[in-house]
């Protein structure tokens, strides 16, 4: 039932978007959205928002209307790896949203380097960007997050957690989807896994650390098999000798990414061995060359382009509401079983994490 306006209010009091939402049983960003036109927000919501403002009766305020108008439509995108397919895939996703409305994203590549994040970030600033999706570079710091609170730019970290402090963010279960691979490798009767890939420390990395090493030790097995290397396909074949020539040499590799693992496919190829039969070989982010290779890569799916979505959605409605609580969006990973895992199954098979 619909709240009454209330009476004893003044004539020369506003309504405000605050108490629409509250009337209307939504979100202040939503009733912002609404106001905008947005395509984001469903036409039954659309329908309930309008009936609160016609309810109370709220007055448009075309004053900070205009002021809105002032934005730039603009947003800026940094990825740490733009030469990563993953994050093609993630870009691809925030194109969506941003598109649909009517929003244009200046993208920067870190490569990984702070100084460069920060040189982007000021020229973003200085061309009035109306908020950042920040992936951000290893060893960025909880202060340059403070700072962009201090510019008044609204920031979205995605897919790496420098701080949650009040911050949104968007990514992917990492270490349900690693979980995941090692229970199914153990299934296959691999007892010696070994973890490798990722020579930098930063959240994403350490998620996937900590699902090797709770799975491991979960089904009793030694966690003492990691390989650091960079995550580059050519890194990736040059670690293979380093896997097959040890002692107790792995039955199974567990790689950080799908990149990493299709190189050290190529490794093993290489000497005359196959991923599957030689040496079980799983990826992680389910990039289109996973499907294609051969033999074809047994991977995590994370979903980037939804994880690009949803960020890009995220950060609309911090540019609409920059006062609302945070919000975290957290995906979940699915296992895509092929066959360089050796599985017994011929059959792509699919598993929810979810």
């Amino acid at each position: 039932m619909a709240k009454p306006p209330d009476s004893s209010r003044s004539g020369n009091d506003r309504i405000t978007l605050t108490e629409v939402a509250g009337h209307a049983g939504v979100s202040r960003s939503t009733v912002s959205l609404v106001l905008r036109g947005s395509p984001l927000v469903a036409a039954e919501t659309r329908e309930r928002v309008q009936a609160a403002m016609a309810a109370l009766g709220y007055i448009y305020n075309r004053g900070a209307a205009t002021l809105r108008a002032a934005r730039t439509q603009t947003v800026g995108l940094l990825v740490c790896e733009l030469n990563n397919p993953f994050y093609a895939e993630l870009t691809a996703g925030v194109d969506d949203v941003l598109d649909a409305e009517g929003f244009v994203a200046f993208i920067a590549n870190t490569a990984e380097q702070p100084e460069r994040q920060e040189r982007f970030l000021q020229r973003m600033r200085e061309h009035n960007v109306d908020g950042v999706i920040l992936c951000p570079a290893t060893g960025t710091q909880g202060e340059l997050l403070d700072r962009l609170d201090r510019w008044r730019l609204p920031c979205v970290q995605a897919l790496r957690l420098v701080s949650d402090r009040g911050r949104d963010y968007a990514g992917v279960d990492y270490q349900a989807g690693v979980e995941t691979v090692i229970d199914h490798l153990v299934s296959l009767g691999h007892s010696r896994i070994a973890f490798v890939g990722g020579t930098l420390d930063h959240s994403a990395y350490a998620a996937r650390h900590a699902g090797f090493t709770a799975a491991m030790r979960r089904h009793g097995l030694a966690d003492d098999l990691v390989l650091r290397c960079p995550l580059t396909r050519r890194s990736g074949a040059e670690v293979a000798n380093d896997l097959l020539n040890r002692p107790q040499a792995p039955t199974a590799a567990l790689c950080y990414n799908d990149v990493v693992a299709l190189g050290l496919m190529l490794g093993l190829e290489a000497r005359g061995l196959r991923a599957g039969r030689d040496l079980a070989v799983t990826g992680f982010d389910d990039v289109p060359e996973a499907a294609l290779s051969r033999p074809a890569l047994t991977t995590v799916a994370t979903s980037a382009r939804q994880i690009g979505q949803e960020a890009a959605r995220l950060l609309l409605r911090r540019i609409a509401d920059p006062q609302g609580p945070p919000e975290r969006i957290i995906l979940p990973s699915r296992l895509v079983v092929r066959d360089s895992c050796g599985a017994p199954t011929p059959s792509i098979h699919h598993r929810d994490l979810s």
